[in-house]
């Protein structure tokens, strides 16, 4: 009885290691998951005024339809269908508040479809998906493609 005591003692002293560190723990995460997490799944309440007080930078498809139907018709029918236009011509909120005065600054084709199709091994395998360098001999994609309707 004398040893077990004697080698529960290790097992007590872990123990007690323990329990300070799970109430070292709980105590940090009070201390730093703000109040009301949880309440809305893993958001927090506040997180909606925060997102409602920053100015608008996207202004979403619709938007850019009112306009620029003859383009939305275009690409409706081509492979870029479900690709938004903002995701090539970055935040346009400012455009659509003030055409004139905010006018999109012009694209640098061959960057902008490098991004997306670049061959990469990590791309699924039905995604074009092309060489650059060699793919094109120098010309700009849009020497030979439609950027908003391209065939292939």
């Amino acid at each position: 009885m004398k040893r077990w005591l004697h080698e529960a003692g290790h097992l007590i002293r872990l123990g007690a290691v323990m329990g300070i560190g799970v109430l070292l723990f709980l105590f940090v995460q009070r201390l730093m998951v703000p109040a009301g997490f949880g309440q809305f799944g893993h958001y927090r309440p506040a997180a909606l005024q925060d997102v409602r007080s920053r100015p608008l930078t996207y202004a979403g498809q619709d938007a850019c339809a009112m306009c620029h139907e003859p383009v939305v018709k275009l690409r409706a029918t081509g492979r870029h269908v479900g690709v938004s236009c903002e995701a090539c011509h970055g935040p346009q909120y400012k455009h659509t508040d003030d055409p004139t005065a905010n006018k999109p600054k012009p694209l640098v084709v061959a960057d902008l479809c490098r991004r997306c199709h670049e061959a990469d091994e990590a791309k699924p395998k039905g995604f074009k998906q092309v060489k650059t360098q060699e793919h094109s001999g120098g010309v700009s994609c849009d020497g030979c493609h439609q950027p908003h309707r391209p065939k292939v």
